[in-house]
């Protein structure tokens, strides 16, 4: 029958793709390309199956370039495409309008950053004077809350000499006790407030006169010739060390002293001490009477030699008579 399906055998080419010119039907993989197709020339054609396949026939008017599975790159994942460039043209030639456009972008860059360090000084000026605001009415509040916490003292004083039955003419005179102790401290701190300020007035031109003589000297200074200058300068630094010396020796003479008090004050808690301390003195006072002794006989002259002196002393008195 003519509308029976044929075997489905029939038109397959074989099991090895093998085809012979003019046999069979070709493969579909293998079929030409339809003319409304545009085939790159420089791509190969795409086969049945994998690359590498046996029996593909390439289709005419297509390139039968060999086709190599070492020619593309591998990776881990398997076989992937060629990867472009996705980096454009750089430029070529860096003229000053290059670099002009460079300092433009930098420039844009400074005013966009000194732009942000304005907003930044001055929400902080606005954040300090909030500060200060705030610290001035803390101060307030905290000399407010001191005065209150004295009502609140006077108020509890008051309320415990009600509860001990304490007499009206005892919390008078505590009262005017403490008002006449008050006052007497009030005028000791104006006293000594007005002391301070008058010190503070003598220091501040004290200070004043001195750096008055100060540009006085440093003008003379300016105005002496070279050589004297140096010698100023020489004898400026050699006081400065003497100075220097002076304070080192008073340290030690102050770490002598402090020495002595307490080597005087551990004798005097010692008799065994104090005694060997005064032999020491008497000790020192007898070397110093022998060595007076000594200088005393060492400066006596022989009867010869008192002898001879005297007849020089009466040869020259007849010589003047």
């Amino acid at each position: 029958m003519a509308n029976q399906r044929p075997p489905s055998s029939v038109g397959r080419p074989p099991s090895r793709s093998f085809v012979v010119a003019g046999l069979g039907r070709p493969p579909t993989a293998v079929r030409s390309l339809p003319t409304a197709v545009r085939v790159s020339t420089g791509m190969v054609p795409s086969t049945s199956g994998h690359p590498g396949t046996r029996g593909a026939i390439p289709s005419p008017g297509v390139l039968s370039a060999p086709i190599r599975v070492a020619d593309r790159p591998v990776t881990q994942q398997g076989l992937s495409g060629m990867k472009t460039s996705v980096k454009g043209p750089q430029r070529q030639i860096m003229d000053k309008s290059y670099y002009l456009g460079l300092l433009r972008a930098k420039i844009n860059e400074l005013t966009t950053e000194t732009s942000r360090l304005h907003k930044e000084i001055e929400n902080y000026n606005q954040e300090n004077s909030v500060y200060l605001s705030y610290e001035k009415r803390a101060e307030g509040l905290a000399a407010e809350i001191k005065d209150l916490q004295g009502h609140l003292a006077d108020y509890n004083m008051l309320m415990d000499k009600l509860n001990t039955n304490t007499d009206m003419d005892d919390m008078t005179s505590d009262y005017s006790m403490l008002k006449a102790q008050n006052d007497g401290e009030a005028q000791s701190i104006d006293s000594i407030f007005t002391k301070r300020r008058e010190r503070e007035e003598a220091v501040r031109v004290i200070d004043e006169e001195i750096s008055k003589e100060r540009r006085v000297a440093d003008e003379v200074i300016q105005a002496m010739p070279a050589l004297n200058q140096e010698k100023y300068f020489t004898m400026t630094a050699a006081n400065k060390q003497m100075l220097h010396e002076l304070a080192v020796l008073q340290e030690e003479l102050d770490s002598l002293l402090t020495r002595k008090g307490d080597s005087e004050a551990e004798i005097s808690h010692s008799p065994t001490k104090r005694e060997v301390v005064q032999l020491h003195d008497l000790l020192s006072e007898l070397e110093a009477k022998r060595d007076a002794m000594e200088a005393e006989h060492k400066s006596l002259d022989s009867p010869k030699e008192q002898r001879e002196k005297f007849l020089k002393q009466v040869t020259q008195k007849h010589t003047e008579a």
